[in-house]
């Protein structure tokens, strides 16, 4: 993916190019070196800390917690960052986040 895009749930999978802007389901965190999990149509609670998703990746049953409904949204989250994510956002835009495409 070049660009690597995030979207919410109405965007769809697939390699992402500036032509074809879709959102990368093949993340990979470079900080943690866990796959980045994502989740349609939730986002997640504000009370999520860095010790939550270090404790509970990738437990889903423990993850839902702290997973809110929110149609159209989708959560992404690895070991070490999370994020709710509504509309087709570049990743390059989001200086904090260490993922990158982990190849199709």
């Amino acid at each position: 993916c070049c660009p690597v895009y995030l979207g919410g749930s109405s965007s769809p999978y697939g390699i992402g190019t500036n032509v074809s802007k879709r959102t990368c389901d093949q993340l990979r965190c470079t900080a943690c070196d866990f796959r980045v999990s994502l989740f349609n149509d939730y986002i997640w609670d504000q009370s999520c800390d860095y010790l939550f998703f270090r404790n509970n990746m990738p437990e889903l049953s423990k993850l839902r917690a702290k997973m809110i409904k929110k149609k159209g949204a989708r959560a992404y989250a690895c070991q070490c960052s999370w994020r709710s994510i509504d509309g087709l956002t570049d990743l390059q835009t989001d200086q904090q986040l260490r993922w990158v495409c982990g190849k199709h």
